[in-house]
């Protein structure tokens, strides 16, 4: 008699070995994305003491647990020093940081400010927070990386933010207007980078899910649901649904601008701009309708042909 193989026998074993190769894919996806964006825009050098903002969500966490991955494969030696910012929430978990960072052996700074007074005392009930919020937090955090020597300061946002940003400052700012992987603070004193740049956000979810990292949610502006931000990025997220590698596209333009073609004078000197009698392939077509076929072959673009 010939045995008989049901489902039940061998589905959970196909099952762990399928996730277990999911898992080693993102993870290496995860490090090349981080490793590529590290490389280009330079943001990690030799000797530098990067100060990893550890706000107890999945992407902070993500970003020290990759960077930690990344320090010890990478072409030039570098510090990490983990920072929390106990802004005295109501019922926050102040042990979860401390023991997860004891834990996995990283050094560590947690700076207690009662930053959470101070916003709920000016900010009228119902209003949105985070801006306060963010500006307190950020000279906080300035001023400890001054005091730790940190020559780096990396925050954990990824692409669907800096995207989110940049149709937050076109829909409600009337600015082209993004956020930078890299840039030198508000104050003049300070390299901040965004290590996680080229990483989109459900690829987080997934990680921190497979890690099991033990997410602090933020009661103090997470829980307001009207913001302008999760609005846009509800739209983000089902044009992704509808249209696959659509966000890829708009994320890669943010690399590409072309200021002759948009209109900023302060970019592009349109008032001194003269005829030059040279032929320029890349030039403007002006009787002609935007050509975007070199884009059709990309996944989940529209081209309409009218």
């Amino acid at each position: 008699m010939s045995s008989v193989w049901t489902n039940s026998e061998v589905t959970p074993l196909a099952r762990e070995q399928k996730i277990e190769r999911e898992t080693h894919k993102l993870e290496k996806r995860l490090c090349r994305l981080m490793g590529q964006a590290i490389a280009d825009y330079n943001m990690i050098e030799q000797g530098d003491k990067v100060m990893v903002c550890l706000s107890g969500g999945k992407d902070s966490y993500a970003m020290l647990d990759i960077l930690l991955k990344m320090k010890q494969r990478a072409p030039v030696e570098f510090e990490l020093i983990a920072v929390n910012l106990d802004q005295k929430q109501p019922g926050f978990p102040e042990h979860v940081l401390p023991d997860y960072l004891s834990r996995i052996g990283v050094p560590f700074h947690i700076e207690s400010q009662d930053t959470y007074s101070i916003v709920k005392d000016k900010i009228p009930e119902g209003k949105t927070m985070c801006s306060l919020c963010s500006r307190l937090r950020r000279g906080i955090l300035y001023r400890v990386a001054d005091e730790l020597g940190a020559t780096k300061i990396a925050l954990g946002h990824h692409r669907d933010d800096m995207l989110q940003t940049f149709f937050l400052n076109m829909f409600f700012g009337g600015k082209l207007k993004g956020m930078p992987p890299k840039l030198v603070s508000d104050d003049g004193r300070h390299i901040v980078i965004r290590p996680l740049a080229y990483v989109a956000e459900k690829d987080l979810v997934r990680w921190a899910g497979h890690r099991q990292f033990p997410i602090i949610p933020c009661t103090l502006c997470g829980s307001q649901e009207n913001l302008q931000r999760k609005q846009v990025a509800a739209m983000l997220r089902e044009w992704d649904r509808q249209h696959p590698g659509r966000v890829d596209t708009m994320f890669t333009a943010l690399q590409n601008v072309v200021p002759s073609h948009l209109a900023d004078g302060t970019h592009y000197d349109f008032k001194g701009l003269t005829a030059h009698g040279v032929a320029n392939e890349n030039g403007d077509k002006a009787f002609d309708p935007p050509d975007f076929s070199a884009a059709v072959s990309l996944p989940g673009l529209q081209v309409i042909k009218v």
